[in-house]
């Protein structure tokens, strides 16, 4: 049996192990991956915690629950050597065999011999370095609370971030939103927080358009942030950083945002390096290392030039390409069949200055403000649907939109209000028995058997227009007669059209509908049976929430049916009205689980 490990369980080593598993999950082929913790950390939204915007477990996705449903076995293990002759890794008890292997370990900070950076400054790289800034900022402001010296209270309340790349300009978007909270909590003026972004370079986000720079730099500037380029810092000690031309910020706060470089355990792996790469290692058009054709470098490891000569830039969807890459060209190894170019397509990219704004370059199109915001979650919500499905999108949106801050307007604060979902189990239930009872009713009038509709439009001002339209009304469930005024004709039934139907509406009623009467009569029955069956038990209620707000929107086109509290109660429904003592609390969750089985595996488990 051939064995594959993938070593990493970042955003590449996920990749790989997934498309390995889809590749492989019906050959004799045993796929691992390892990493020193139990689950995959989401790099980019580091910041977000550094910053109290989200709580840690927003960033934290369990490997068991990536790989649920797969044959990946998951090993928690640190890998100290690798023995490439022999094809083994080796950790302080253990040691692995293999017969290919990914290694995507990622990047960590770059100092660039900085003085003091190292030893006193924030890093941003891991989980436990944004719990660490997030401690240390409250502290700072708990401290100047209590200070009375002028000067120290200054340096406990400035925040340098040092770097105006991506990271950096996240991080000090999301002190903008959090700053104010701290300072009422603390009571602190904001006048007294001083928030810098320092950058060696003579302008913020390089790879943006300027236009997006511009824009990011306005936005900054409206709220109170210094930027200073063409700033590179030279010293850092415990209260104070230098920059070059003389310049001294006294701060206990600097985070450290200006690079990274390869992990330096990739360093004693013994492949040559890329030139400029920051320790990146070379790798052919294949994502092969040029040294061992079984070994493939991925993400921050992996130092790929293009076909246009350019070197791949350390970004997430680098990672996902060069991954994939690397596992498709196993699975072709063992296949026996040629292997293929990695061709990285690059969509854009996209900063968030704080939780309300953001700019983004993607697809040629560049964007700022709600807009790009938008567009930046999607993205988050694509690449989590891809590793962890329905379940980890719901984990998603819950923390960004209903967890609860003390900075929320007064909209979201009752928005997000929890409360017991079993209060709408009553409303659910009547609004099922009512659903049935006009089904019921409508089947009893012979809406199955006989034509019971008709489409006459009333002119204006018609002696019989508003007893016409009162008949329309009434005639739910019961047929009545209506006299066409032209032709002098009993119509049976009920008249689509009412007073204020549209002419678009009652064109379709009367080409489309009437001359097709007794399937569309059969069609609504067996619609509003179903919504009763399916609110009185709680099933699909979300579903049926949407076609019982439809039904009624298509009453009020035609008869000018009055009864509104269908539509709002439907509304309200929407919530999850079927979660509590109904079969969508099983059912929902089932279907999730059923949905990741089918997409792991092109098949369907019922017990599951």
């Amino acid at each position: 049996m051939k064995r594959v490990i993938v070593l990493g369980a970042g955003y590449a080593g996920v990749e790989a192990a997934l498309t390995l598993h889809k590749k492989l999950k019906k050959e004799p082929v045993k796929i691992s991956i390892i990493d020193v913790h139990e689950r995959h950390t989401l790099l980019t939204e580091l910041h977000e915690v550094a910053g109290n915007r989200v709580d840690e477990e927003s960033v934290k996705v369990y490997l068991k629950d990536i790989f649920k449903f797969t044959d990946v076995e998951i090993i928690r293990d640190k890998i100290t050597s690798i023995d490439f002759e022999n094809q083994n890794l080796m950790s302080e008890k253990n040691q692995y065999g293999y017969d290919y292997l990914v290694i995507g370990c990622g990047s960590e900070p770059a100092y660039f011999g900085i003085e003091g950076m190292e030893e006193n400054a924030f890093t941003l790289w891991s989980l436990e370095d944004a719990k660490k800034i997030n401690e240390h900022i409250r502290t700072m402001f708990q401290l100047a609370s209590k200070e009375s010296d002028s000067e120290k209270r200054q340096s406990y309340l400035t925040f340098v971030v040092g770097g105006g790349g991506f990271t950096g300009i996240e991080m000090i978007g999301e002190l903008i939103q959090w700053v104010p909270v701290l300072c009422k909590e603390y009571n602190v003026s904001r006048n007294e927080v001083r928030l810098i972004v320092v950058e060696a370079m003579d302008k913020i986000l390089p790879v943006l358009h300027q236009s997006l720079i511009e824009k990011a730099m306005r936005y900054l500037a409206k709220n109170h942030i210094q930027v200073l380029t063409n700033s590179p810092i030279t010293k850092v000690s415990g209260d104070e950083i230098l920059i070059k031309d003389g310049t001294s910020i006294p701060t206990r706060t600097l985070i450290w945002t200006g690079g990274i470089k390869v992990n330096r355990f990739i360093d004693t792996l013994g492949f040559p390096a890329a030139p400029r790469g920051r320790g990146r290692i070379e790798v052919n058009e294949y994502t092969q290392s040029t040294k061992y054709p079984n070994v493939f470098f991925v993400g921050d490891n992996s130092y790929f030039v293009e076909e246009n000569g350019s070197a791949l830039p350390p970004l997430v969807e680098s990672a996902l390409h060069t991954g994939k890459s690397a596992a498709m060209n196993i699975v072709n190894m063992i296949h026996d069949k040629p292997l293929e170019k990695c061709k990285p397509k690059l969509h854009g990219v996209m900063v968030s200055i704080g939780r309300k704004y953001a700019v983004a370059d993607t697809m040629g199109m560049r964007t700022s403000g709600i807009m790009a915001m938008f567009i930046k979650h999607m993205v988050n919500v694509h690449y989590q649907f891809g590793i962890g499905g329905f379940e980890q999108v719901i984990r998603y949106l819950k923390h960004q939109f209903t967890h609860k801050r003390k900075d929320d307007n007064l909209i979201k604060k009752h928005l997000t209000h929890e409360t017991f979902s079993f209060w709408m189990v009553i409303m659910r239930v009547y609004l099922g028995y009512m659903w049935l009872m006009q089904g019921m009713h409508k089947y009893s009038d012979g809406w199955f058997s006989k034509v019971s509709i008709y489409a006459q439009r009333v002119a204006a001002g018609a002696a019989d227009v508003t007893a016409a339209a009162s008949q329309a009304a009434d005639a739910v469930a019961s047929a009545s007669q209506v006299v066409d005024a032209a032709t002098g004709t009993v119509l049976q039934g009920m008249n689509l059209i009412g007073q204020n139907t549209p002419d678009w509406y009652a064109w379709i009623c009367e080409t489309i509908i009437v001359p097709n009467a007794l399937l569309f009569q059969r069609l609504i029955v067996i619609t509003e049976l179903g919504l009763g069956i399916a609110f009185i038990t709680g099933t699909f209620t979300f579903i049926a929430a949407l076609v019982s707000i439809g039904m009624n929107i298509n009453f009020l086109l035609s008869t000018g049916l009055w009864d509104y509290w269908y539509i709002v109660t439907s509304i309200a429904c929407l919530g999850g009205a079927g979660r509590s003592f109904g079969v969508d609390h099983y059912l929902m969750p089932w279907l999730m689980r059923q949905w990741r089985y089918f997409v792991r595996n092109k098949g369907i488990k019922i017990n599951i």
